[in-house]
């Protein structure tokens, strides 16, 4: 009897959490809305990002997931709304009452039909138990990660002779990476932010016994690092190095405290020697964020202004949005990849409205609310908790480890739901259809 007391503390324990979840949420939420309505913006931000981390160690602790996606999706787009509450750049106005019912849909409807699908389906098991033993994808990885790899950089230096110019050798022009493309072509170039997950998958698996196949995987997978360097990509970089991480927490079922170190040391550097590549100088980047604080380390400011301003681009969309666009915005990704927005430009004819010209980041609702208003806030959110809670349910299973890739892909727009609308952006679908393709192919190998 006393083993069993035993056992089920911690059930209770997640019982207790799980009933008062939302209550914290509500409570640090209202009391954030009017202490920024008073002006108190730092204890205004600081509610939202206490709330931020119960949120997070909630899902956290129920299934030792440390890549959980609602975890993922609470942390960082409640904690980066509680970031932009502190108000650090002059660029920051009050948001609107109908910007923070927006922001406040956008997590209650990903929360809510989460919750809702896992007490319907039972989804409550831990993820760190013991996996089944999958079968080895070992040679049909290998063959995808050379093709892949093959392929994109051969899409590059077809990008660099026909444009004439390689961004990373160009000085004075901050601009070089957005010139750098190719319509078509360029979705290709940077398809090279999929093969170091790949590399995780195929060594994680054991790799080859012969040691000449394994030395030729990490050659690729250093072409496909460098490729976003050459591109003084930031982000394609980034997005690798995550990818790639997350591919590994995935696949283990944990995550050791040197892997998130290495991560983070080795993109500091990196990120730093990029923006340098860029011509993106302090006075250059410190006169665009007017900041409040003059003095705040260009390390500190730039990070903040790439979060909290988004959440300012979506209340400029809010006060000056004329009319809805019933859709067309959204469906950006298929006027982009069947081409028909060459036939048909008034289908992306659409301004985007932004509170500075050279910050054009947005949050991953803004596309929603610019064809349906709250509305579609509310019903994006609620569609998109519901995916992410059947592939964090999927994740549990998995047989084919491609699969693992995938859900990669999902915790990083989930991790950064506050830069960009991931899924009116062409090349997260072109993202999902390498790796589907790549899954089939490792399937069909198999058998």
């Amino acid at each position: 009897m006393g083993k069993m007391c035993l056992q089920s503390e911690p059930l209770r324990t997640v019982a207790d959490m799980k009933d008062r979840t939302m209550i914290v949420y509500l409570i640090c939420y209202t009391a954030s809305w009017i202490l920024a309505y008073f002006h108190l913006y730092y204890i205004s931000g600081l509610a939202l990002l206490l709330a931020a981390g119960f949120l997070y160690y909630y899902d956290y602790h129920k299934t030792g997931n440390v890549i959980h996606l609602r975890g993922l999706f609470s942390a960082f787009w409640v904690g980066g709304q509680g970031i932009a509450c502190l108000k650090l750049s002059r660029l920051q106005i009050d948001w609107s009452v109908l910007t923070w019912l927006c922001f406040f849909l956008a997590f209650a409807g990903f929360w809510v039909t989460f919750e809702i699908l896992e007490r319907i389906f039972g989804g409550d098991g831990r993820f760190d138990r013991k996996r089944r033993r999958q079968r080895s994808f070992v040679r049909p990885v290998f063959y995808c990660i050379i093709v892949l790899t093959c392929v994109s950089l051969a899409a590059f230096i077809f990008e660099a002779v026909v444009l004439g110019f390689i961004p990373l050798f160009l000085r004075g022009v901050p601009h070089a990476y957005s010139e750098f493309h190719l319509s078509g072509v360029h979705y290709l170039t940077v398809s090279c932010v999929l093969v170091p997950a790949l590399s995780v998958i195929y060594f994680l698996q054991g790799g080859s016994r012969r040691s000449a196949r394994n030395v030729l995987i990490l050659f690729m997978t250093l072409i496909a690092f460098l490729i976003p360097v050459f591109c003084v990509s930031r982000f394609q970089l980034i997005f690798a190095i995550a990818l790639a991480v997350f591919t590994y927490c995935a696949y283990q079922r944990r995550i050791e405290p040197w892997l998130i170190a290495a991560a983070v040391v080795i993109l500091i550097p990196l990120y730093l020697v990029l923006t340098v590549a860029r011509s993106h100088d302090v006075s250059y980047l410190n006169g665009i964020f007017e900041m409040k604080n003059s003095n705040m380390p260009i390390f500190i400011s730039q990070p903040y202004i790439y979060i909290a301003n988004n959440y300012e681009n979506f209340n400029c969309l809010v006060d000056a949005l004329p009319a809805h666009t019933w859709g067309i915005r959204s469906l950006f990704p298929v006027w982009a990849l069947t081409g028909l927005k060459f036939v048909f430009p008034y289908l992306i004819s659409f301004p985007i409205y932004v509170n500075k010209e050279e910050l054009t980041t947005l949050t991953l609702f803004y596309d929603s609310y610019y064809d349906f208003g709250i509305l579609g806030v509310a019903i994006f959110s609620c569609l998109l908790g519901a995916v992410c809670f059947f592939l964090v349910e999927r994740l549990k299973e998995m047989k084919n480890p491609v699969g693992y890739v995938f859900y990669g892909q999902m915790a990083i727009y989930m991790m950064l739901s506050f830069f960009t609308t991931w899924f009116s952006n062409p090349t997260t679908w072109f993202y999902f259809g390498v790796t589907l393709c790549i899954t089939i192919y490792c399937s069909i190998s198999r058998r």
